[in-house]
């Protein structure tokens, strides 16, 4: 368990935790996540063993001592681009307040960046390597098209199939990978290399 890589999120907001937290295991689900209410709360838990800081913007600067000393590690959550930029320039940042389609983006996009699919982060052993079953060149295929934000019949004209067809493969894909929504799909073929992040 102390290989694990840890991350921690700090926001007084019990919503925007959880849903941060479902959001970081998908994109990154060999990280242990914990999650604090307060800087205070923080500061009380070793704050020195975490790889990352997820933290809302008002505690970053109420406590910029400390957050600018590790700005590398730190990543704040603001609800507007507007938010008090010029203090947090030297910050890597991402807006909360996007449709959920771009947070998943930005977040993607800040996985690839900073740690290239999980390469820059600590070796962790796998629990479950290779447990899925391939997918064939043809659910590859719809499934770019799906994360790329195609509907069925699109996607059916794109590959020159039927409609049938293409609910057919959709349905393989989705039970195969055990993945029953177009974000989750869109995280799994973004970290397995089917479609870039600049493609979403």
């Amino acid at each position: 368990m102390n290989n694990i890589p840890r991350i921690a999120i700090v926001d007084p907001n019990t919503l925007a935790v959880l849903g941060l937290t479902n959001l970081l295991e998908s994109v990154m689900p060999m990280l242990q996540i914990d999650s604090f209410g307060s800087f205070a709360e923080l500061q009380a838990n070793h704050p020195e063993q975490y790889f990352h800081y997820f933290v809302d913007v008002r505690v970053v600067l109420n406590n910029m001592s400390f957050f600018q000393q590790m700005r590398h590690k730190t990543i704040v959550l603001s609800s507007s681009a507007a938010d008090d930029m010029a203090a947090l320039s030297s910050f890597h940042t991402i807006c909360t307040n996007l449709p959920p389609k771009l947070l998943l983006r930005s977040l993607l996009m800040l996985e690839q960046h900073a740690h290239a699919n999980g390469r820059n982060l600590p070796p962790v052993q796998s629990a479950d390597t290779n447990s899925v079953t391939p997918l064939s060149t043809r659910e590859i295929e719809v499934l770019s098209l799906i994360v790329k934000g195609y509907i069925n019949k699109e996607i059916a004209d794109k590959l020159h199939l039927s409609l049938p067809t293409i609910i057919t493969h959709r349905k393989n894909l989705m039970s195969k990978l055990d993945i029953h929504s177009v974000s989750a799909l869109t995280i799994y073929a973004v970290m397995h290399g089917y479609v870039g992040v600049n493609e979403i």
